[in-house]
């Protein structure tokens, strides 16, 4: 129990460090915009680097880490955001901060890794409620850097914020060292290279229009021409993963209704969910002349989306105490509705801090056990040599989601702007109604899969090193 309970807490310091760091740097980007003398789209590519980045190093190094050993590809990863950390803190230029996020980008694989590590090394019994609690402080991260990202910056400046994932990243390297056991669970073969270079290619392609879209122009032949490219290299990968003996990812196994039903639905989650956190500040800080907005100044609007860190966090915490009662599939099922209700909710009942708030909550609710349940389904369904990639599989397709989400919702809210170009009341009100939908349709994608589970070649508790 103490072994798995400091196993725990060692990866969950680097975990939530680079959870919060997603979200840090959003609102100081017109400040890093005026500092590197750069413009808008300059300031904003230091997000896309960092998405683009972490969506390619996830399945790969989570796929690294099953053939060579998590323990020892996770510390790479943190290694590589304290770095990054370090070179964005004193970048002089955009190239070097730049350069720096990518190395930073590197710590999205720390997710699979460490859901594979807990694989390895929790009990049976235990690990559901392992993987909850972990995916619970995770997505509190997230949300977490949004709360404090306009406090820090300014007494810190937008330098001093990278100083918060260097202390994270040392401590938890130091945790991971001395508590998280080197596990002995490893994957046959190699790295497929060719399948490995078309997967990056692909997500590249897919990802940087989806982020850039809206300077470049969605009918421009560079936006068209990387849509085409995506999609004849995503055909190509799929059809080097067939027919090779040692698949970078599994599709066979992903094929399984339970995964394949699982990640497809995380595509719509994910649209979901992060429309409303890229949106939810913007809404409650619209101005109270526009006639709807509240007015909010940033520090404001952060602590509206502190009952949606409180619920997440305790959502996170008992889904997995849930499982034995109710299974995780139907827990992603209900959350995907709780995830569509108080969305919609925010379409119909806006005018007071209050709402907002309510809304917040309830979101919270769905976000914490959706995370769970998304995870836990992934892990259950697969071999113990794959969870790093099958989870970093998972991991990108939301992430894949949550640019689409972003992309329909600018397009939606932005599209009603008038000549002060504060968008429109029911622009907001049709966007959060959009957003709830696709919670919805996320829902129904697990509803109609058949619920029978693909059993895993090893069980997990024959990964069990000690007796608990």
């Amino acid at each position: 129990m103490m072994n798995s309970a400091r196993t725990f807490t060692a990866l969950a310091v680097t975990a939530l460090t680079f959870a919060t760091l997603q979200s840090l740097l959003v609102p100081v980007l017109p400040v890093i915009q005026q500092d590197l003398h750069t413009d808008a789209a300059g300031a904003t590519w230091t997000l896309t680097a960092w998405l683009i980045t972490a969506a390619v190093a996830t399945p790969l190094l989570g796929r690294i880490g099953d053939l060579a050993g998590k323990r020892r590809i996770f510390l790479v990863t943190v290694a590589a955001v304290g770095v990054g950390s370090v070179v964005a803190a004193l970048a002089p230029t955009l190239g070097v901060l730049l350069a720096a996020r990518v190395l930073q980008g590197l710590g999205g694989a720390m997710f699979p890794l460490a859901f594979g590590i807990l694989r390895d090394t929790f009990p049976a019994a235990r690990l559901p409620a392992g993987i909850g609690a972990f995916s619970a402080l995770t997505a509190v991260g997230a949300g977490l850097g949004t709360v404090l990202a306009g406090p820090l910056a300014a007494a810190l400046g937008w330098r001093g914020l990278f100083l918060i994932p260097l202390v994270g990243m040392l401590v938890g390297a130091v945790l991971t060292l001395r508590w998280v056991p080197d596990s002995t669970t490893r994957a046959g073969g190699r790295v497929n290279v060719p399948a490995a270079v078309l997967l990056a290619g692909w997500l590249v392609a897919l990802l940087l229009p989806l982020s850039s879209g809206a300077q470049w122009g969605w009918g421009s032949p560079a936006v068209i021409g990387l849509f085409v490219l995506a999609a004849v290299l995503v055909a190509a990968w799929a059809l080097v993963e067939l027919r090779s003996r040692t698949p970078l990812v599994d599709l066979r196994t992903l094929a399984a209704p339970a995964l394949w039903s699982t990640n497809l639905a995380a595509v719509f989650f994910g649209a979901a969910m992060f429309g409303v956190f890229a949106y939810f500040p913007r809404f409650a800080q619209t101005p109270a002349s526009s006639g709807y907005g509240l007015g909010l100044t940033v520090g404001e609007s952060g602590l509206l989306m502190l009952p949606m860190l409180i619920t997440m966090a305790a959502m996170g915490f008992l889904a997995g105490p849930l499982t034995r009662f109710v299974e995780p599939r139907r827990q992603l099922i209900a959350a995907a509705l709780l995830l569509a209700l108080p969305t919609a909710s925010l379409a119909l009942f806006h005018h007071n801090a209050w709402q907002l708030g309510t809304a917040a909550a309830f979101f919270g609710i769905g976000l914490g056990a959706g995370f769970a349940a998304m995870t836990t389904v992934v892990v259950q369904n697969v071999p113990p040599t794959e969870t790093g990639v099958a989870s970093g599989v998972n991991a990108n397709l939301r992430t894949i989601g949550s640019a689409l989400g972003t992309v329909l919702l600018t397009a939606i809210v932005t599209g009603t702007a008038g000549p002060t170009g504060i968008p429109t009341e029911s622009g907001y009100e049709y966007g959060f109604l959009t957003l709830a939908a696709l919670a919805v349709v996320s829902a129904l994608i697990v509803i109609t899969a058949r619920p029978h589970r693909r059993p895993a070649p090893a069980p997990v508790e024959a990964l069990t090193p000690e007796p608990v």
